[in-house]
């Protein structure tokens, strides 16, 4: 099966997961006790007739399925309708936020990826050492800790005690500016860690592995420099599986991301996501739910295609 092949049949199965995804995330948010009309009449008094229209306008008159197919409908042309609390429109509510969501989350993967791969090189190639010891230990915190307890170590160390970042998002800076992104440094550590302890330990895991195949042995025996006898064989072997895992860290940074922006104040879309649940607003809540689902299934679409990429026997 060429490559091209293998990544429409892919892309195939993702429509029926997209059809699922929508189902839950509508769902989930309809399961929710009230709805939006509910919250607003607990802080304004609306006579019947008033509510009912405002309602028919929102098209929460309908049946639960009729509302499923207009959102659906509605979605796969890009429009998510009209915030019923804000009477913004959802899509330029979520662009608002997305950027500074992805900045996060860009951050946080790269200081992941940077960081797990060569220590669990190094893990591996010196193990049973203290290097071996150091890392493991690391790891096994990593992955124990909750990210928002460790932000909340981060602002107390980092920005209170110490001073070096700031612990409120500056108000007159752009996305990519150096005030930003010195703010974005401490929200992206407390959620790239876990994902760094993880990388870390699979790629230790995947090198000593590969470190003790007939393969290696061979190439050593021919005398090749041992520079490249990891670097462009054993390193490559070994980031097959760790490219899948990588991909999947990609989704889950996202959906991370939700907590961690509440205890930094971050304007990105987890913070966005809470706000409008608290306040029962459909339509946000299913586009953002929605944004996250799709993200997930894309990640793995990637690592799939990738995974087929460096390995062609995936293919088949």
């Amino acid at each position: 099966m060429s490559l091209r092949r293998f990544v429409l049949k892919r892309l195939l199965i993702t429509i029926p997961l997209l059809l699922g995804v929508s189902l839950a995330t509508f769902a989930m948010v309809h399961f929710i006790p009230g709805d939006p009309i509910d919250f607003i009449t607990l802080f304004t008094e609306l006579d019947p007739e008033t509510e009912a229209q405002i309602r028919a306008q929102y098209g929460l008159d309908k049946p639960v399925y009729a509302q499923y197919i207009d959102w659906v409908i509605s979605a796969a042309q890009g429009d998510f309708g009209q915030s019923i609390i804000s009477k913004r429109s959802v899509t330029s509510l979520i662009m608002a936020r997305l950027p500074f969501t992805l900045l996060m989350g860009s951050m946080a993967f790269v200081i992941a990826v940077v960081t797990a791969i060569p220590t669990g090189v190094a893990a591996a190639y010196y193990r049973n050492t203290t290097v071996d010891q150091a890392s493991r230990i690391f790891a096994l915190v990593g992955i124990a800790l909750p990210n928002f307890w460790l932000g909340l170590i981060l602002i107390l160390v980092f920005g209170s005690w110490l001073g070096l970042f700031p612990i409120l998002p500056p108000t007159d800076s752009g996305l990519l500016s150096v005030d930003m992104i010195a703010y974005t440094l401490l929200p992206a550590i407390a959620i790239g860690t876990g994902s760094t302890a993880l990388l870390m330990r699979l790629m230790r895991s995947s090198m000593v592995e590969e470190l003790d195949k007939d393969y290696v042995k061979m190439a050593r025996a021919k005398g090749l420099p041992e520079r490249q006898v990891i670097g462009k064989h054993v390193l490559r072997n070994s980031l097959i599986s760790v490219v899948t895992v990588a991909a999947i860290q990609v989704a889950f940074i996202i959906s991370g991301s939700v907590v961690v922006e509440i205890v930094f104040a971050y304007p990105g879309i987890g913070r966005l996501l809470v706000n409008r649940v608290g306040n029962r607003d459909f339509p946000v809540i299913q586009a953002l739910v929605l944004l996250i689902g799709v993200s997930v299934i894309l990640a793995n679409l990637f690592a799939d295609v990738l995974y087929a990429y460096l390995d062609p026997r995936i293919r088949y």
